[in-house]
């Protein structure tokens, strides 16, 4: 058996006492008869999560964060510590299978042009997470989600581009973006993305982060695909209901930061506006209709 490990799975905990057994739990320890890494960073290590890391899970590397990091400098502080082929950047309120991942991994070994790869995410209730796979979205898609027109015809394409809701949930295709709760991809493309180490644009603290990781590796070349015909659950806004004023709010201004930096090159104050305004407008109304539902996990991606 070879003794450097095919996969290390990097999970940033913040406040995951709860979810971290389920989601560490769920790894297997080898993949192909190599190992599996695994590195957890504590953006919260006073909350009970380091406990149970370090008496239940003593093969995990723990390394509790001086501060809270935010995603993707935690991540990125992970991803420093790792040596796998390939890596997977997992949500701690997650629970996989072997075989999934196995089935992943054997997608990007197959494929040296894909970079980044995603199953079918599933919530708690068995419904699809929508956010595994989504196009890199216009004002028109974004303008056809926040609206309900999206969810009122999921199979019509102009209309649902936002979630790819018009195509087979039990496929495989490229999309223009996945979901940061797992985002799988061979170290040389990482490598090559970000040769500084720096997966995740540190300046996104929290959300977005996935996105612009999304749209740097398209830029690069490199192909992003989901693949529905294996799945792992999802237990999806946990950290959100946890610091729901805070966090909902970042969600909207995080991805409004991504549309600026991608896709306003020049600095236009009218494209700075635009995007201003459009997040702006969607951040209020899905503040207002959570605050009147009782619905604690707002999220536009």
């Amino acid at each position: 058996m070879s003794a450097s490990p095919i996969l290390s799975i990097i999970v940033v905990a913040y406040k995951s006492r709860d979810e971290i057994a389920g989601c560490l739990g769920s790894l297997p320890s080898l993949i192909d008869g190599r190992p599996v890494e695994v590195v957890v960073v504590d953006n919260s290590p006073d909350d009970g999560t380091r406990e149970i890391v370090q008496h239940d899970f003593p093969a995990v590397a723990y390394l509790p964060a001086p501060s809270n990091l935010g995603f993707g400098r935690a991540n990125n502080l992970g991803y420093a510590h790792t040596h796998g082929d390939f890596v997977l950047f997992l949500n701690p309120d997650t629970i996989a299978n072997a075989p999934a991942l196995a089935h992943c991994l054997a997608r990007l070994r197959a494929d040296e042009h894909l970079g980044l790869i995603s199953p079918r995410l599933e919530l708690a209730d068995g419904t699809m997470d929508l956010a595994c796979r989504r196009s890199i979205p216009t004002l028109w898609d974004g303008f056809c989600r926040a609206s309900g027109l999206a969810a009122l015809f999921p199979h019509v394409s102009w209309l649902a581009r936002y979630n790819l809701t018009d195509r087979p949930v039990q496929g495989t295709y490229e999309v223009g973006a996945i979901n940061g709760a797992f985002m799988l991809g061979p170290r040389r493309m990482f490598e090559e993305v970000a040769p500084d180490g720096a997966v995740f644009d540190p300046k996104f603290f929290m959300y977005g982060d996935d996105l612009d990781l999304c749209i740097r590796v398209a830029r690069a070349g490199w192909k992003i695909g989901y693949d529905g015909r294996v799945r792992i659950t999802h237990l999806k806004g946990m950290s959100v209901a946890k610091d729901f004023d805070v966090m909902s709010r970042a969600i909207f201004d995080a991805n409004r930061d991504v549309y600026l930096k991608h896709f306003n090159p020049h600095d236009s104050a009218l494209v700075r506006w635009k995007y201003q305004a459009a997040f702006g407008a969607w951040k209020w109304v899905a503040r207002v209709k959570a605050a009147l539902t009782g619905y604690r996990r707002v999220k536009p991606l």
